[in-house]
């Protein structure tokens, strides 16, 4: 078999998870397609290390090796990934990347020009102002 026909399939693979993390907006979508993405490498090194140990004398298929290791890698990645993407989902309802935000942030700063040139300066009194009232 030629070398082209498996790196076109990985270059189409790592195009459509390329995609998938650029457009998706959910989490767990987003997590497959890195994995898309990293399945597309593995084929890469596996197809390589055939096609270079055909020429080589001495076959140590480290890309067979490096394969199995970047599979390990993906699999602790999938697995600490939906552990965090369920315990923000638990915390705060949703999966949506765009709405997840952190919670120590001041307000609701989507308009940036609310007509003032203070804007800044009252959005970085206000917590303050809010600590002394509640102590």
């Amino acid at each position: 078999m030629h070398l082209a026909y498996p790196a076109v399939l990985s270059a189409l693979l790592f195009c459509t998870g390329l995609y998938g993390v650029l457009a998706r907006r959910n989490a767990i979508l987003v997590l497959m397609s890195v994995e898309l993405m990293l399945n597309a490498v593995n084929l890469n090194l596996v197809a390589f290390d055939v096609w270079l140990s055909k020429t080589a004398q001495d076959t140590l298929h480290s890309g067979q090796a490096l394969t199995l290791f970047t599979i390990a890698i993906a699999a602790a990645e999938i697995g600490i990934g939906l552990a965090i993407v369920l315990a923000v989902h638990r915390n705060r309802g949703t999966a949506d990347i765009d709405k997840l935000r952190d919670t120590a942030e001041p307000g609701d700063d989507d308009d940036p020009d609310d007509g003032s040139d203070s804007g800044s300066e009252s959005a970085r009194s206000e917590p303050a102002e809010k600590a002394e009232a509640t102590a």
